[in-house]
């Protein structure tokens, strides 16, 4: 329960932040722990154990944990331009970049393979209206057949 709690703070606190933070679960899960500790702790030694304002701190806390990793650890601004780009740096950001990698390269190969086919039925089918009037023998057609389904 308290790792969920952790993580539902760290989330939110990232949501405060404008721009992208790509991090891993743990680094959030942390950030809203710590977060929540802190700033819960500074609103009890404030007003004591039963004021409202535990909540509302644990959440600043948070949020100023975020604000200093991107300040400190990623090496960017936290408003203006230059925060609504995607960090050069920081924890799990080669791994992210690597699987955005990836999914991108699945992407580009299923849209060449889809476009290959297509062009290969048009050209089967241009082949098709040749032989049909005449123009490619047999023997020509499934040649040419053969070798455009063969890529």
């Amino acid at each position: 329960m308290i790792m969920l709690f952790g993580f539902i703070t760290g989330s939110l606190a990232r949501l405060a932040v404008p721009g992208p933070d790509p991090m891993p679960v743990w680094l959030t899960v942390g950030i809203g722990l710590v977060g929540s500790g802190a700033g819960g702790a500074i609103a009890i030694a404030i007003w004591g154990r039963g004021t409202q304002g535990i909540g509302i701190f644990a959440f600043i806390g948070a949020v100023l944990l975020v604000v200093a990793y991107r300040r400190f650890v990623q090496k960017r601004p936290i408003v203006g331009p230059e925060a609504l780009k995607f960090p050069e740096r920081g924890i799990g950001i080669a791994r992210y970049r690597a699987q955005r990698q990836q999914l991108e390269d699945v992407a580009r190969r299923a849209r060449f393979e889809q476009v290959a086919a297509a062009d290969g039925e048009t050209n089967l089918q241009k082949l098709r209206d040749l032989h049909a009037a005449g123009i490619l023998t047999d023997e020509e057609f499934e040649a040419k057949k053969a070798l455009i389904e063969s890529r």
